[in-house]
């Protein structure tokens, strides 16, 4: 059960850098359109704490997955990795107000119900 803390935070490390990056270009603004002007914005947003922080949650959520992957085959542990996908559509609705829709539901639910069956076999 251990074992599974390292895809636990691959998981957790990951939807942090997503939700993270999403905060911090939202206060940014949109990207602009001449090409200049899109260097500067980019390299104003790889110059933000958070976004540092975003990406070096990435970083660590390799470090996790490395871990995971040496204790557990791939074809167990990576469909657990769609659990981000179900963290970051509830984040998104608490944090930035994003709908969780009908479809939304239903896909998450096939998700969650899909790691049960796959973890089974």
């Amino acid at each position: 059960m251990v074992n599974h803390l390292y895809i636990l935070l691959t998981i957790l490390f990951t939807v942090y850098g997503q939700i993270v990056i999403k905060w911090q270009v939202n206060s940014t603004g949109n990207l602009p359109t001449e090409v200049m002007n899109k260097i500067g914005f980019i390299l104003n947003l790889l110059l933000n704490p958070w976004i540092i922080s975003g990406l070096a949650s990435a970083f660590l959520a390799s470090l996790s997955w490395m871990a995971a992957m040496s204790k557990f085959p791939l074809s167990y542990a990576y469909p657990f990795m769609s659990l981000s996908f179900v963290l970051v559509v509830f984040l998104s609705s608490v944090f930035f107000r994003e709908p969780i829709t009908i479809p939304k539901t239903m896909g998450m639910a096939l998700i969650i119900a899909g790691i049960i069956i796959g973890s089974r076999g």
